[in-house]
């Protein structure tokens, strides 16, 4: 099974919990980033509750040590299950948001590399593997790696072996989830649905991948 995780990144309320309590029946979980938090706030993830679904703060926290943990607190207090932090910052920053998300009993997931062609700049293969392994020396649940390069995800699987790896850029960025769905734990899908005219429909043809 392949989980089905919405990456929200809508700007308004309403938009937001329309569309999330619609097509919460086909998902696995919701993301939520800068876009939708800036404009609604944290306690946006406790009107989402009723859902019953696990949220992922994607806030790519990235900073130092002390900073990262104040961050992840603020993030669990509010009501998410996990959090998306870089790998960039190197180890003490990684262990500092792995090690409070694991005293609030949720998960943590390093970003290995990103989806969007101007990461191939820094993000290349080479980062993404030290980064991968830092990952999996500071304990984390696991990794966010593109689904636009499924070779990279090929290569970033042997680094981490069961840890889960979470795949953006399946859709507008031309990722395809055929290619990637047997790779990894996670599809993150986000133009593909929020923006289609039937946010439903558009959800409900990932189901494929949820029961293969």
């Amino acid at each position: 099974m392949t989980e089905l995780i919405l990456a929200l990144d809508v700007t308004g309320k309403k938009k937001a919990l329309t569309i999330a309590r619609a097509c919460a029946p086909h998902l696995d979980a919701i993301k939520l980033g800068y876009p939708l938090i800036l404009s609604c706030g944290l306690s946006l993830a406790r009107e989402l509750e009723d859902e019953a679904l696990p949220l992922i703060a994607d806030f790519k926290v990235a900073d130092i040590p002390n900073t990262n943990r104040l961050i992840v607190e603020q993030v669990f207090d509010a009501g998410f299950s996990s959090v998306i932090c870089h790998g960039f910052t190197g180890k003490d920053a990684i262990q500092a948001c792995v090690d409070t998300t694991s005293d609030y009993g949720g998960a943590c997931f390093v970003v290995a590399e990103m989806s969007h062609p101007g990461a191939a700049e820094f993000f290349h293969s080479e980062t993404a593997v030290q980064i991968a392994h830092l990952a999996t020396e500071c304990g984390a649940d696991g990794i966010i790696a593109p689904a636009t390069r499924p070779d990279h995800v090929r290569v970033l699987r042997d680094i981490v072996k069961s840890r889960k790896i979470l795949s953006p850029g399946i859709g507008a960025q031309g990722g395809n989830a055929d290619l990637v769905a047997g790779l990894v734990d996670g599809i993150i899908v986000g133009r593909a649905i929020y923006d289609a005219k039937d946010p439903i429909a558009a959800a409900v043809a990932f189901d494929r991948f949820r029961s293969g």
